[in-house]
């Protein structure tokens, strides 16, 4: 008597490797979103953490902590020159060693593109960093100096562009909570956007930005413009606003954007963090003045 033979048909085998790979894909999709989610939640927490330190400066100083200080442009004339808004909040998020570094660097040269700043520019400081973005977490070799310097992934919001002045922290800016005249629930006060992808912006100490006006390293208007050649000479000279960037296109440094899908995570003056789609767009505007009397209602 013959036993029959058991075993699984060519037909079956192929069915149940479509099967696990349908699983193991939906499993790996799972796996993204929530990491995604996790690296989201971060990045609203490191906004949350910056807008309070902001909220403490102004408690102590009477008014929001500058922009990037610029002045007439001479270092040695100008307190701090270059200094951003991320420097100066050092001692109101628990980083007063660094504060200390800064204040010997700057004691022993006004200008910040001497080798006494080159060390405490390596710093990196976590809670300025996006989860998404791995050149944060580490130094990184500027290509137009071959310098080390660490970089941020949250600039704050200069208004509409970087000569307009009606925002909140924006060149040589003075912001008092009370100059918020819009409510300060209803204006931006810091945003997303990656460093650019050759690295050339997005510098945490050292903000001198496009043509000394500090746009692109620490602080950014809602439609800024490219300042060529001192911007960056490959991209148009164009408005740029809120879209969806990519990190290995230097153009997407003008506007804001994050690793994110969808939109991205702004700090507002009252100090909540929420999110902004990119079918927002159209309001940024009013959204990033201070005083301009809009009234605006974000889609969902």
């Amino acid at each position: 008597m013959t036993r029959p033979r058991w075993g699984f048909s060519l037909i079956e085998v192929v069915v149940v490797i479509a099967i696990v790979a349908l699983l193991a894909g939906l499993l790996l999709s799972a796996v993204q979103q929530v990491r995604g989610a996790a690296a989201r939640m971060q990045c609203q927490n490191h906004l949350r953490q910056l807008a309070l330190g902001c909220h403490h400066y102004a408690a102590a100083k009477g008014q929001l902590p500058p922009g990037v200080v610029i002045g007439n442009g001479k270092p040695e004339q100008v307190p701090m020159f270059c200094s951003t808004w991320l420097v100066h909040i050092l001692p109101y998020i628990e980083q007063s060693a660094v504060w200390e570094q800064v204040q010997a660097a700057y004691r022993a040269d006004p200008s910040p593109f001497g080798s006494a700043h080159q060390a405490v520019a390596q710093v990196v400081i976590p809670v300025y960093g996006c989860p998404s973005d791995s050149r944060v977490s580490s130094p990184q070799v500027i290509p137009d100096s071959h310098l080390v310097k660490s970089l941020s992934s949250y600039l704050g919001v200069m208004g509409d562009n970087y000569a307009s002045g009606d925002g909140v922290l924006y060149t040589d800016s003075q912001v008092k909570m009370v100059d918020i005249r819009d409510g300060t629930s209803q204006t931006l006060l810091i945003g997303e956007r990656p460093p650019a992808a050759n690295l050339t912006f997005g510098r945490w100490y050292n903000g001198r930005g496009q043509a000394f006006t500090g746009s692109l390293d620490a602080i950014l208007g809602v439609r800024e413009i490219n300042l060529r050649p001192q911007g960056i000479p490959d991209c148009p000279r164009v408005v740029y606003r809120f879209e969806p960037g990519d990190f290995w296109d230097n153009c997407d440094v003008f506007h804001f954007w994050s690793p994110h899908s969808g939109g991205a995570n702004f700090a507002w003056a009252d100090g909540s963090v929420r999110w902004i789609p990119y079918s927002a767009a159209r309001w940024m505007p009013a959204l990033a003045s201070r005083a301009g009397g809009e009234v605006v209602e974000l889609p969902e």
